[in-house]
């Protein structure tokens, strides 16, 4: 590679930027609203289920086989080489295009995010119509400045590089988000008829268990909420040391990732139900929906402004680790510098992300076509090598690396015979009911 290769500094730094990476979006607008309308707390129970089987053993297998190569994806070239594999030289393409199609997307709804929090930052929120100020960015040149500003941020983060890039912002900026959320929950629960909101979210219903799609919408959370995709958080364990407890940190990724998303849940949720909103997912909560319960709040516009600067720091977490992926592909591939890479891939992804700027349709069927196919498809092919390819002791070796808890064979049984075919599964079940995750 043009440079030496970097590496975390320490384990805190490694596990907040996996922490960072899991967090996003759909923690924010989609979890909530599954866990009430799925079951309360009756939902945790398969939610918990799948995230043991498919959250901790695909975090665990793909950064440990990153660690294992101390090379993003493009390793799999080399542990194929001598493999009879069809189109085995295009098979890195695929989890990389799948992890690029994501940030091309994403990074336009963070775009969305900043302006709303610029916004509230100037007032210009206030007395407007919310569903017509939505409408007037989303699928509008007027998203063009913020989606690229939101570009620039990604690609000046990823050029410092993985300790004064993704590390050192990680290690600000989730604490940060944290603490913003714990105040805004707390303040949240305050509200008037707050407890109606908390009864949505955590009263069981036992009944839900019986519903196939309860346990279809609990796997697709499981899945996506953690961002398995075959090379995402493959690339953060080729930069880690032998001494990280590869497992442990899962957990704790996994456990804050599930923090997150419930703060996030008791902040908009029972705010929603103490003034008679909508509490549905998808993008309206989050831009419509939102606004509208701040502007009931005495000192809305600046509880509005520390909500959306959390939502920030959430997605520009998320988006560099998305963003880390092509990069250090085309680093790998082409021999380039890290600053050079970040251009690149920043300038392909804003010319592709132009177009899907000015028309939501285009918008919607791309983002689908990369998260229901690409994602889980870039899984299979990035852990499948992993788990059925590479040399069983190997990998046993490489997950027990550094960890006082011995579960590589573990690890290795379920992600040979329920994470690859469960993954195969979510292909087939994003087909059929569209978005699960």
């Amino acid at each position: 590679m043009g440079e030496k290769r970097e590496s975390f500094t320490n384990k805190i730094g490694f596990m907040l930027s996996c922490v960072g990476a899991a967090i996003g979006l759909g923690n924010i607008w989609l979890f909530s609203w599954k866990l009430g309308k799925y079951g309360g707390a009756a939902f945790l129970i398969p939610y918990f289920i799948f995230v043991a089987l498919f959250a901790v053993v695909g975090l665990v297998g793909e950064i440990s086989f990153g660690r294992m190569m101390k090379r993003g994806i493009f390793g799999l070239s080399e542990i194929l080489k001598d493999i009879n594999i069809p189109f085995k030289n295009l098979l890195p393409i695929i989890p990389i295009i799948s992890v690029a199609g994501v940030f091309t997307f994403y990074v336009i709804v963070f775009g969305w995010v900043i302006r709303y929090f610029f916004s509230y930052l100037t007032g210009a929120i206030n007395g407007v119509e919310y569903g017509a100020y939505f409408g007037s960015i989303a699928g509008q040149a007027a998203s063009i400045p913020w989606h690229i500003l939101g570009v620039v941020l990604s690609v000046v983060v990823i050029s410092f590089g993985v300790v004064k890039g993704i590390e050192k912002l990680n290690k600000i900026i989730m604490p940060l988000m944290f603490v913003l959320f714990l105040g805004l929950m707390v303040r949240s629960l305050t509200l008037p008829n707050a407890i109606d909101g908390v009864k949505f979210l955590l009263q069981p219903k036992w009944s839900m268990l019986e519903d196939p799609m309860t346990w279809i919408m609990a796997l697709g959370q499981a899945f996506f909420t953690v961002g398995l995709s075959g090379s995402a958080l493959l690339v953060y364990g080729s930069y880690l040391g032998d001494d990280v407890e590869i497992p442990a940190s899962v957990v704790q990724t996994c456990f804050l990732d599930t923090t997150a998303a419930l703060m996030a849940g008791f902040i908009i949720i029972p705010a929603a139900f103490s003034f008679g909103l909508d509490a549905g997912s998808g993008p309206a909560l989050l831009f419509i929906t939102i606004p509208a319960i701040f502007s009931n709040i005495p000192g809305g516009q600046i509880l509005g402004g520390l909500f959306f600067l959390s939502v920030i720091f959430a997605a520009l977490s998320s988006a560099i680790n998305q963003l880390e992926v092509p990069v250090e592909a085309i680093m790998d591939r082409y021999k380039i510098s890290r600053i050079k890479a970040a251009i690149i891939v920043g300038t392909i992804a804003t010319v592709i992300g132009l177009f899907l700027d000015m028309n939501m349709e285009w918008f919607g069927k791309f983002a689908d076509f990369v998260s229901i196919i690409l994602i889980p498809l870039g899984a299979v092919i990035g852990l499948g090598v992993y788990f059925y390819y590479v040399d069983k002791q190997r990998v046993i070796d490489e997950i027990n690396k550094g960890s006082s808890v011995k579960v590589g064979a573990l690890i290795l049984w379920l992600g040979r015979y329920i994470f690859i075919p469960g993954t195969a599964a979510i292909i087939v079940l994003g087909l059929v009911y569209g978005s699960i995750g």
